[in-house]
């Protein structure tokens, strides 16, 4: 019995039955299609979709690397979800908002963020490091769950203006968990707010599996709320392209919400600080790594000759130029001020983190003397 099987068990509940969800392209890569969710894609296309799923792989392993080598005070890796957000990001207008999670690099750089700005956040020498204006790609947000607020109070204020714009807004299996996303999805029903929620449902909230989460699939969560939830076979590029691109429009044109169940699966760690070997089966990895999306598309280019070994080959050696090139320039950033940690906590002194920050600064005076009496 696996790890999650177990813990479903002891909760005494039974595993929901899973709907079959929107697919145009199967594991082994054959070109499947879809009464109500097609799309039309040429060969050139496919081939930026998988450039643009290689490039997000290997930025995110130099991330966690880089984290690896003391480089980066923390890495959330999206090994596993690259066609999730690849295909959603490649569907979102030029006009268009993105709330992101912390996870969602892919969808950052779909946008032409810098990586850089990302890697500055994670080694704590930024708040967010970029202009939300800009690529019209707001900030990072790590308090689980409160990005759908804000993209939903952002999508009210679009329609109010009348823009021709929606707004998505990426999270979590597990932070549809959290109140702050229910008030989201109410208020965005009863205005009829032109956002699409995409859940990037990776089974896993932290150590918990999504059967101890909820008793039914994520997308039928808005059944409860009056607008449309689907689900979206996550490792496949196509179909998350199709369905976001769909949901996007119907937000344009003032019907109102949907969200999007990407079912997918996290091959990494939560973050580098988690061990998921301590919760999940082997097994079931090794299920989900034959599902892998990048392979999934290079199976399907290679099938139709649209793409060979050469192709193939530039790609990986562009993204080790990338790595290259990221890796020298986070080696090159300052250090991170940690003592300014305590300066931001209030606006006004407080005597407790006063207290704390000296603690702090005798404790890191000790690794000074230490440095100094061994040179």
């Amino acid at each position: 019995m696996s790890a999650k099987d177990a813990g479903t068990k002891r909760a005494g509940n039974p595993r929901p039955t899973r709907p079959e969800p929107v697919q145009l392209l199967t594991p082994g890569g054959e070109r499947v299609h879809h009464p109500d969710y097609d799309i039309d894609v040429t060969p050139g296309e496919l081939r930026d979709l998988y450039r643009a799923m290689a490039r997000a792989r290997r930025v995110d392993a130099e991330g966690v690397t880089l984290q690896r080598q003391g480089e980066l005070g923390l890495w959330p890796s999206l090994l596993g979800q690259e066609a999730a957000q690849i295909g959603s990001g490649h569907a979102v207008g030029d006009q268009d908002h993105v709330f992101p999670s912390y996870r969602d690099h892919g969808v950052a750089l779909s946008r032409g963020l810098d990586p850089l700005d990302i890697f500055r956040m994670f080694r704590g020498v930024t708040h967010g490091g970029w202009d939300p204006a800009e690529k019209r790609f707001h900030l990072y947000t790590l308090v689980i769950g409160s990005q759908v607020l804000h993209a939903t109070g952002y999508a009210m204020g679009a329609a109010q203006d009348g823009e021709n714009a929606a707004v998505i807004a990426y999270f979590g299996d597990g932070a549809t968990s959290q109140g702050d996303v229910s008030e989201a999805f109410n208020f965005a029903a009863v205005y009829q707010a032109p956002v699409v929620f995409f859940c990037q449902n990776n089974q896993w909230a932290i150590s918990e599996p999504t059967e101890r989460q909820s008793r039914v699939p994520l997308h039928r969560r808005a059944d409860g709320f009056g607008f449309p939830g689907i689900r979206v076979d996550g490792n496949d590029v196509l179909a998350c392209l199709a369905v976001t691109r769909t949901a996007l429009d119907r937000a344009r044109q003032g019907q109102g919400p949907t969200l999007i169940e990407a079912f997918t699966y996290r091959m990494g760690a939560h973050t580098t600080s988690d061990d998921p070997t301590r919760y999940r089966d082997a097994g079931e990895v090794a299920e989900w790594a034959l599902k892998d999306p990048i392979a999934r598309l290079r199976s399907h280019l290679a099938a139709h000759d649209w793409a060979d070994d050469t192709f193939f080959a530039a790609v990986d050696e562009e993204n080790e130029q990338v790595a290259t090139e990221i890796r020298a320039d986070v080696r090159a950033m300052p250090e991170p001020d940690l003592d300014e940690i305590f300066g931001l906590t209030y606006g006004d002194a407080h005597s407790l983190v006063a207290e704390e920050r000296a603690e702090f600064r005798a404790y890191r005076s000790t690794f000074a003397d230490a440095a100094n009496t061994e040179s």
